[in-house]
Parts: C-alpha cells; structure tokens; sequence
C-alpha cells in the first residue's frame, strides 16, 4: 500500500484503489502513525498528538477506539500494539514524506560530492512528493502545526539544494521561479545568492546588483544586520564582473571563508592527472599548498577525506589521525577485548571497496611513516587515490609531482593596471577588500608583493594588516624590517616554516602591544582551540584575545578561539624565552583535569551526550595536557587518565591514550603512588594489551585488594570488560557505590552472571530491573545493554515480536552514542534470532548492515560472526558449499586467546560439526564436535548448551538415540531453556523419538535436564 501526507490524506492499494478514513481524529491518528512508520509510537504521545495540553479523561480509551476504527478501513494486520505502543508495519518508503525526505538526503549528499545532474534527479523526485500543504486536512490536530513546519524548512532546502545542482548543469535554473521564491522567503540569503548567481549567468549583471541591494535593505530594515561574507562576496565578484563560478563542496573538506585565487596553471595540471593515484603537492611554507589540494579535490567532484597531520608528534599517530577523520574510531565498551588491531589494517579493510580522493595534509614532520601508509594502501585499494602536501617528495614509486612556487609578482616598472592582473596583487587586493569595503589599489601594494616574493601566506597576513595601516605604511614596515625573502637552511621538517613563515610572523609580532605579546605567547600552550574560561584560567584575563583576534593572530568562531599553528609555534618560542613555559603549561593541565574530572560523573548520567561531545571538542588539549604531565608529573598524568578513562572507551579513543599511558607505565614500573592504586590499574586498562605481564599482575593484585566503593566506579566496568565476568562471591561489587548508576550497574553483573549461568528466569527479573534503573538515571549504554539481553531471551522463548522491538531499542541507543561495534554484535545476535523466526530476507538485511558497519570499526573477531552468519542462513537454505566457505573463512579470522574469540570459535566449530551431520560425515563431525568441546573451560554454561546439543547430533548420527535425547536435556539445564524455533534441535529431538519412541525419549530428556552445571560438564566427557 502507499501512503500520501504530502497534501491531503491519501491510501491507495498496490491495485490502485483508494481508501478513505472517516472522521477527523482517526485520520489524525493515521498521520501520527505515518510520521512514524514501522515505529511504535506510545499512548502518550498519541494522546498529546490528538488534545494538547488538555486531553479529556478518558483519552486512553478514546485513542484504542481510533485504532479500532482505522482497523475497521484498513488491512487487519496493519496496526500492531505491543508495550510500547501502537506501531503501522508498513515500509518507510511506502509513506511518501519518508521517500521524499529520503530523496532530499540523497540529493544533498550527491550534490555535496559534485554529483549535479544525478542530484538534481534525485530533488526533483523528492518535490515531485508534494501534492498540496502537508498534513492538509488534519491540520488543526495539535502535533500538526510543527510537523508542517519542520517538512516545509526540509522542502525549501530541498528547493534551494535543486537551484543549486541546476546552476552547474548546462541548462542552468529558472530565474522566474527563483524570484518567485525569494519573493516568497525575503530574508533567505542562500536563495538570494542563488537568483544573483542565476542573473549574473544570463548577462543580466544589474539585476543580479539590485538583488543584492534589496537584500542590504531588507536585512538592516527587519534585522539589523548586514549581509552574510558570502553574499558580500558574491556582490563583489560581480561588481568586477568575475565569470560565475558554480560551487562543488567536496565530502568532508574543510570549509574555506575565502575565495580561490591563482594556481590556474597548477589547477589544470591535477586536473590532468586524473589517472595518477598518487599526486603530491611540493613547495615552501605558505605558498598555499592545502588551500590548492582543496580546491582540486572540489573540482574532482568525487568522496574526499581530508587528514591534517600538523598536530601529530611522531610518525606513530599518523595511522590514528586517518582513522579519526574517516570516522573510524574504537567505539563502545565491548572492544575491550584483548585482540591486537593494526590501525593501518583497519583502514585498509574500511576502504578496500569504496573509490575515495583521500589528502593528507602537511607530510613533512611525519615523512617517512606517511609514505609508508600509503604505499600499504594504494596496494590494498584499487579505488583509492592520495593527494599529499609535503615539501618535500615522499619518495614512492609512481609518484607524480606538482611543485608549486610562489605567485608570479609583476616584474619592476610594470604599469599598475596591468600589474593588477598578477595573481599574487590580485591576491593581497582581494583579501584587502575582505577587511576593508572599498579599498582602492595603490603602486604600494606591487611593491608589498614583490618584498614577499609571491608568497601566498605572507601576503594574507599583510593584506589583513589593511584595517589598522596604510598600504605605504605597510610597505615602510617592511623595508625596515628587510626579512621576508624566502630561505633554506636545508632541515627537511622545519627550515622553511622557521624561516620563511617565522619572518613574516615576526613581523606581525612586532606590531603588538606587550600586553598582547603575553596574551599570544600564553595562548600558544592550547592545541585546537581554546573557550574564553579555559583563556581566561590559564592565561589571565580575556579582554586582549579580542585584539589578536582583529590582528589575525587568533581567529574566533563558535564561541573558541584558535591560532593557526604557524603563529603558535613562533608564540611557543617566545613563551619558553619569557621563562614562563613550565608555569603555563602546568596551568594548562591542571584546568583540562579540572574539567575531565567535573565531567566524569556527568558521563554515567541522562546528559552524558552533550558531555561527551564537550570533551570532545577538547580532545587535543587533553592530549597536550597529558603529554606534558606524563614527561613532568606522573601523579598529575595518572589523575588525568583516570578522569578521562570513561570519555576515551565511551567515544572510542582508547588508542589514542596508549602511547602516553605506556610512557608512563615506563616511568613507573609496577609501583603506584601512594592513594593513586585506582589511577594506576586504569593507566594499565588504557595500556592494554601492551602493558608488560608485571604490570598487568600488579593491577589484577590491586583489584583483588579493593574491597571497597572506587573513586572511579568505572573502573571495575572496564576491568570486568577486560578480564572476563567476576565470580559471584567476588568483592567487585563492594567497588561500586550506592548512586543508582552504580546500583544498576551491580544489577546489570548479576542478570549476566545469571544469563551465562543458565538462571534464565532470574536473569530476566534482574534485567528487567536494571532497565528500569537505567532508564532512571538516562544512562544510554546500560539501557542498551538490558535491552540486548532481554530481547536475547525473549527471541529464545519466542517471542519474535518482543525480541525485534528490544533489539531495535538497544540499536538505537549504541547508535546515539556512536557505538558502531557493539551495534555490530547486536545485528549479528538479532540475525540469528530472525533466522530462528524463518524471516530470511531480514537476516540478510542485518548481516549487509553489519558488514557495512564492520568495515567501519575494522575490529577482529566481527568479520567472524558476521560470516558464521552468513554460512547459518546458507545452511538452513540448504546452500552447504556456501556454508563451509562462510564457517571457514569465519574460523581463519577469529583469534583464539580471548575470552571473546573462544566464545566464537567454539560457535563456528559447532556449526561445521552440524554441516558435516547434515552430510552425513561421522567422522568430521565427531573432530568438529570434540574441536568445540575442548574449549569448554573457556565459556560459560550458557555458550555450552550448543556444544551438548551439537553432541546430540553427533549422537543420534551414531546410532545412540537415547543418548542425543539426553545431552538436548543436557543442552536445556545448560541453557536454562529450550530455544524455540531451532531447527537442529527439533531434527535430533525428532529423529530420536522416532528411534526410540516417545515415553524413552522424554525419560532419557528429563534425566539430562535435571543435572547442574557441573554434573552437565561430566556428561558431556
């Protein structure tokens, strides 16, 4: 069926009928459930959806009898109600405000990869959609009016989206209908640029300036304000009657506030170099070599990555810094495991089958360990291609080079017309132009140029000089300080950058206040920015950061500021001069661990979000404050680990802390400062797995000691992650306090123990209840976790629909905190409940996802369930090659060892033991069967259910049919549960009451069922 709310409310069968919905309410509740579709959607809701702020008092009762009349026109089927609510089972894309807003996704991302003509196909279909105002006959319902609101902002930039793609297509857009949109949304400055640009391609250059005009106008008129940078811009390259020049903004590049100017000869060389996987743009500091890779990959038009490797302190973390930026981070808690993960394995595997322009970004420092990653990636994928920035080569075979050198300057006695037409003066006027309205070219700025020979950086930062001096005054300062041409000293990482670019920030610093040259110098310890509290407690007070922000020594946006890292290296030289270096750093590290530990509570609460996106925001900071720490105090550093242990494993950065962690291991042997025992296991969980066997039994003692509440409650989650589920006499839960988040958290130890134990039905109370107290306190992972498990045993008991909509919650809560490996584990769990259920087609759904995922995160044992997945749903198709090529390649990935991998192992080892029964090869599968059993010491009971009923198997193809009948009973007091829907299980169950009869079977069953755990483990010997 397909579903309209694009307009009036319209149903129409797969045979093209229509259906109507009588009365207001129920076809309100029908647009609620659209809204949501394939969703639930709680009585509440519904209820605030239908009445507002005043429901009558019996809204529940009036909702449910909605529902039975939209039953009444609908299929039966249609609307399902569980404990969450009331939820349409249709498909998403049946509904059309979720194909278009689909569509609209889609055509934005491809316009934003320069995809025009497939993205304004894409738009077009997704404004097609509407057919009239949304929600149109049910909008006098109360939760219509921000519905329709929300989807008209999503229509227009949608609109704006197609203008967009249009203006870079041959046929260009229609400027009758622009104007009819502008005229429609006055003060929308995107639209207005766009009709301007429309205008200007049509020759009509005046009306695209009246556009302007009337925007001026309107904005100071109505706002106050005056046009956006963007906009100003426009207007001025209109006004000098520029070619118009469409806009390709390529996937994650950073966004650049100014225009492109020069580099055409370059530029066309790239361009020429298509077929080259390998381009590295060579040159000096400054002379605009990241601003020419941006530009190139726009034009490109394909997916991009860009890596700035500037703030990296060693080759080491070059691995890390390409796995951040292409979002591939270690997420979620259950990456604990002890399993090694080549960063640079991780990032092949990721982009083994994507095409992608990826740009590392200022190679020089880090020469040798960058060419070494891409020479290991251009070999693993064939899609990928690098655009470097180095000055120097990197030394690789097939290497292309662009060498770029400074902007051509015009030569001595060149008229000033013509010398305007030089790329370096019509660079230093553009930029002039930025920072004063107005500014007129004068002989002196041909002069300016040539004192800088053409060098792109150092004729911005003297055109930025424009709102405080003259052009002759500039070029006077220049001549009396006579250190601007370019020199070499031969140092391969720094000589340029500390020659070149050090004389031209010399001089901006020679323009500064002393109480301005304090405030940078102190500014220089922050690495990616600072807030104005984190300036005003290290450095002292703010008021001066306003004037370095006006001299473009710092620059100011979302409420940080930022020096770019130039200045702030020459700042640093200036600061250790001043003597003052050991102070501020200190300052530095003490502010970063006051915030760490105010927010460290806040983590394990209902705000942790916003929290962890706060510190992320400062995750450089906190890696220069730790670094300083570890070389200068170690207690400072072990109190930073510790306050910062739960943002690393909960955003999934935990190795980027390795490095500073082991340094300070070093440092410290195997012995913790007095009161700091907490700090030091934590410094060897971040260490894992490369702190030394001394290290690791000197934090497994401390643990064993601390009969008591921790300081860092979360302390004992990771050590438990790490080390494996505690026994149940163990003091780890007198580690936790008596906060609800700790109370749960013991809550949720014990539903697992229970869970692993075979205690189904006590682990499902505890469960349930820990739920509950997560929710209570907000805390996303702990909620998840309840879910996951709950929905395991309601999936074991069959209860299909119960364990969709507990896994479902689960997923959506790990994806909320970014927690892409555990959403990995929960898909691959969920697949093997579906295919228990028979849905096929959603078990592939969810092993594609996970894959998708996979490839991602790149961590170990993952690829092995997704494959032994995949050979399950093979082999219950009756596809058995399949199967074996899945169960083998799922046992050559896992990695045997860990507490995680031998849980794997021993399910791909049962799976090929039942594949070989089905074959009827007694022989492989008594080795597979005994291959699972050995690893029995290394799982819980539950995991060895399935080795008791693989046995069964074994059994009953033996010809001992008693025998199968007991180890399935064997298999249930393991499990603490038969499993339904497990088509092994009904086969042995079934061949053997057919050997054995009935009355033996069930005899023989009960004998096995009634053991415990340890008489089990005997019977399966």
């Amino acid at each position: 069926m397909q579903f309209g709310i694009l307009g009036p409310l319209a149903i129409r069968t797969a045979e093209g009928e229509s259906i109507s919905v009588g009365g207001l309410r129920p076809r309100a509740l029908l647009a609620l459930l659209l809204l949501d579709a394939g969703r639930p959607v709680g009585v509440e809701r519904l209820i605030d959806g239908q009445y507002g702020d005043d429901p009558p008092a019996g809204a529940a009762g009036a909702i449910q009898a909605h529902v039975s009349r939209l039953r009444r026109s609908l299929p039966a089927d249609l609307i399902e109600f569980n404990g969450a609510g009331y939820r349409l089972a249709v498909d998403p894309d049946d509904v059309d405000v979720h194909r278009f807003e689909r569509l609209a996704r889609e055509g934005h991302r491809l316009l934003a990869a320069g995809h025009h003509e497939r993205a304004a196909r894409s738009l077009r279909d997704a404004l097609g959609l509407w057919h009239g105002p949304a929600l149109a006959d049910v909008a006098d319902a109360p939760f219509a009016p921000p519905q329709v609101t929300r989807l008209e902002e999503v229509r227009l930039a949608a609109r704006e989206d197609l203008v967009e793609a249009e203006l870079a297509l041959p046929e260009g857009t229609s400027t009758a209908e622009l104007r009819q949109l502008v005229a429609a949304n006055p003060l929308r400055e995107r639209l207005r640029g766009q009709l301007m640009r429309a205008l200007h391609a049509s020759g009509q250059q005046a009306a695209a300036l009246a556009v302007f005009d009337e925007a001026r106008r309107l904005l100071a008129e109505e706002l106050g304000a005056d046009p956006s940078p963007e906009l100003a811009a426009l207007h001025l390259a209109i006004l000098r009657g520029d070619e118009p020049r469409e806009r390709a903004t390529g996937r994650r590049l950073p966004a650049q506030l100014t225009s492109f100017v020069g580099r055409a000869a370059e530029l066309d060389r790239i361009d020429s170099l298509r077929d080259s996987r390998l381009i590295t743009l060579t040159g000096p500091g400054g002379t605009g070599k990241t601003r020419l890779a941006i530009e190139a990959a726009r034009r490109r038009g394909r997916d991009t990555c860009f890596v700035d490797l500037s703030p990296l302190d060693d080759g080491g973390q070059v691995p890390q810094a390409v796995l951040g930026a292409l979002g591939l981070r270690e997420t979620g808690l259950r990456s604990l495991d002890l399993d090694r993960s080549d960063p640079t394995d991780r990032i092949a595997a990721a982009l083994a089958d994507h095409e992608l322009l990826l740009i590392l970004d200022n190679c020089e420092h880090v020469i040798a360990s960058a060419a070494v990653l891409v020479r290991r990636l251009l070999d693993a994928c064939p899609g990928l291609a690098v655009l470097a920035t180095s000055r120097e080569p990197l030394g690789l075979t097939g290497e292309t080079l662009v060498p770029l050198v400074p902007l051509a300057v015009p030569p001595p006695g060149t008229d000033l017309d013509e010398a305007a037409g030089y790329p370096a003066v019509q660079l230093f006027a553009d930029r002039a132009a930025a920072v004063r309205p107005g500014f007129a070219m004068r002989p002196e700025v041909v002069e300016i140029c040539a004192t800088l020979e053409g060098l792109p950086l150092a004729i911005e930062l003297a055109a930025a000089r424009v709102r405080s001096f003259t052009a002759p005054e500039i070029a006077s300062r220049l001549k009396e300080h006579g250190r601007f041409a370019l020199l070499s000293r031969g140092d391969r990482t720094a000589a340029v950058r500390h020659q070149t670019l050090y004389a031209v920030v010399e001089w901006s610093w020679s323009l500064l206040s002393p109480d301005e040259r304090e405030m940078a110098r102190r500014f220089s310890v922050f690495s990616g920015g600072a807030s104005i509290e984190a300036v005003e407690r290290v450095c002292g007070p703010g008021e001066v950061l306003a004037d370095l922000v006006d001299k473009s020594l710092v620059e100011a946006s979302d409420g940080r500021y930022r020096m770019f890292d130039t200045i702030r290296l020459f700042c640093a030289e200036r600061l250790a001069e001043a003597g003052e270096e050991e102070r501020l750093r200190d300052a530095h590290a003490a502010y970063f661990l006051d915030l760490a530990q105010r927010a460290d509570p806040w983590l394990r609460r209902a705000e942790q979000l916003d929290w962890l996106a706060r510190l992320a925001v400062e995750h450089s900071n906190f890696g220069a404050a730790l670094r300083h720490a570890v070389q200068t105090d170690p207690e400072t550093a072990l109190r930073l680990i510790a306050a910062l242990s739960a943002y690393w494993w909960l955003s999934g950065r935990r190795g980027q802390a390795a490095s500073s962690a082991l340094s300070l291991l070093g440092s410290l042997g195997t012995e913790a400062p007095v009161r700091m025992e907490e700090e030091y296991v934590l410094c060897v969980l971040q260490a894992v797995p490369d702190a030394s066997p001394a290290q690791w039994a000197r934090a497994e003692e401390i643990m064993r000691s601390l009969d008591r509440e921790l300081r860092h409650p979360f302390a004992a989650v990771m050590w438990g992650m790490v080390a494996g589920p505690p026994a149940r006499d163990s003091a780890r839960t007198r580690q936790f306090g008596s906060d609800p988040w700790s109370r749960a958290m013991v809550s949720l130890g014990r539903g697992m123990l229970n869970l692993l134990d075979g205690r189904v039905a006590d682990a499902e109370r505890e469960l349930t209840e820990t739920l509950e107290s997560f929710r209570v306190v907000g805390e996303r992972w702990g909620m998840a976790q309840g879910f996951e498990w709950l929905g395991t045993i309601a999936n074991w008991r069959g209860d299909w629909a119960r364990a969709r909509w507990l896994w479902g919650q689960a997923l959506d809560l790990q994806e909320q905190l970014g927690a892409l490996d555990e959403m990995v584990d929960v898909l691959c769990r969920r697949a093997s409940g579906l295919l228990r259920e028979g849905d096929f087609p959603a078990v592939d759904a969810d092993l594609r996802r996970a894959a998708e995922l996979e490839r991602r995160t790149g961590r170990s044992h993952r690829p092995a369930l997704i494959a032994l997945g995949r050979g399950e749903l093979a082999r219950v198709q009756g596809d058995h090659s399949e199967a074996r090529a899945q169960y083998t390649e799922a046992l050559s990935i896992v990695s045997p060892g860990t507490y995680v991998g031998e849980s794997v192992r021993l399910q791909v080892l049962s799976a090929l033991g039942r594949l070989a029964e089905a074959g009827g090869d007694l022989a492989e599968a008594g080795l597979r069967h005994g291959e699972a059993l050995a690893l029995a010491h290394a799982v819980p009971a539950a995991d060895l259910a399935d080795v008791a009923e693989g046995q069964a198997g074994l059994a009953l193809l033996d010809g001992r049919a008693e025998r199968a009948a007991f180890l399935l009973g064997v298999g249930v007091a393991l499990r603490g549960m038969a499993v339904v829907g497990d088509r092994d299980v009904a086969g042995v169950a079934a061949g053997a009451t057919e050997a054995v009869g009935a009355e033996r079977f069930a005899a023989a069953f009960a004998r096995g069922a009634a053991l415990d755990r340890d008489r089990a483990l005997t019977a399966l010997s």
